[in-house]
């Protein structure tokens, strides 16, 4: 029997190793991260009942909201559960099988977020600079047809990459320095040539991150110089204000994203790409339904409904 399929079959399960070089810390790391993981989760959920129970909100880009917020649930479910385990439980081991399904959902729902994000771009594009074609342009089954084309296609090409990386071996050590599985601390434990693998992973994940985010950026610069054109200040001020919300989190979301890898490869770094890793999987998600709704007078409204009064603080 040849080593390679022998290693193959003796390694049944990872260890992550999370944030072990700061044990005097779990407690506290616990008890944040669940507090962030309960205000992603309620939070989300709460944009996606009331725009399903509103029917003011019944809007394309309320629709695309509600996919985005979805979105968020799954992409932290697949992460924070394990991740407080490892903290309060030390249950740092991981199937191989287990690891590779967190990194298979965790790239498919990062590309599908990062093809939302385009196309919430280009929806506010049609809004802001073609109003009156708006309703005609963007309809309800075009609406349909991005968002399940966005969640296919994510799901589909992070599949190729998912297949070839099935086929790996493992070798070993079976330490994997991070709090999940990540594509790079992947490859990085094969012991065979993973050259084909990286250069697929490359492309797709080119692809669907940085095709969306040429188009983001060539519909914000269509958007500014529409803004611009408009005589009146309080024009402008209201034409920026239904974008402002998408464009924070699209500037949060690749900025931390693009931060993460790029950070140099080093061990000295790698409290470094957690840290940013933190921000993209815990953070972002989090602060998400705050930054589209907190000046969002449609979901006020649509919470003003839900409550039956007035709260103190939309007031």
């Amino acid at each position: 029997m040849p080593l390679s399929w022998t290693n193959q079959t003796m390694i049944v399960e990872f260890v992550l190793r999370g944030f072990s070089s700061i044990l005097q810390l779990n407690i506290s790391l616990f008890i944040m991260f669940f507090i962030f993981y309960i205000l992603t989760v309620s939070g989300n959920i709460l944009i996606v009942l009331l725009v399903l129970c509103n029917h003011a909100l019944h809007t394309p880009m309320y629709f695309f909201l509600v996919n985005l917020s979805f979105l968020e649930v799954c992409y932290t479910s697949n992460i924070v559960p394990k991740m407080l385990l490892i903290i309060i439980a030390d249950q740092k081991t991981i199937s191989v099988v287990g690891c590779l399904a967190q990194f298979y959902f965790f790239g498919s729902l990062a590309a599908t977020e990062c093809l939302l994000l385009a196309i919430m771009s280009y929806d506010r594009y049609l809004a802001i600079c073609q109003p009156l074609r708006y309703p005609i342009l963007m309809t309800g089954s075009l609406c349909l047809r991005l968002a399940t084309g966005s969640w296919f296609c994510c799901f589909l090409l992070t599949a190729i990459t998912m297949v070839l990386l099935c086929r790996q071996t493992f070798c070993g050590p079976n330490e994997i320095d991070h709090f999940f599985c990540d594509f790079t601390p992947l490859i990085h434990l094969s012991c065979m040539d993973t050259s084909l693998t990286e250069s697929i992973a490359f492309a797709t994940s080119s692809a669907v991150t940085l095709v969306p985010f040429l188009l983001i950026t060539v519909s914000y610069s269509s958007i500014l110089i529409a803004i611009l054109r408009i005589p009146s200040g309080t024009g402008r001020r209201k034409a920026f204000s239904t974008c402002s919300s998408h464009l924070t989190v699209v500037t949060v979301f690749y900025g931390t994203l693009i931060a993460t890898y790029l950070v140099p490869s080093a061990h000295s770094s790698q409290y470094l790409r957690k840290g940013f890793s933190l921000l993209y999987t815990i953070l972002t998600p989090m602060f998400n339904p705050v930054i589209y709704s907190l000046r969002n007078r449609d979901i006020h409204e649509a919470l003003k409904k839900c409550l039956g009064k007035k709260p103190d603080f939309l007031i």
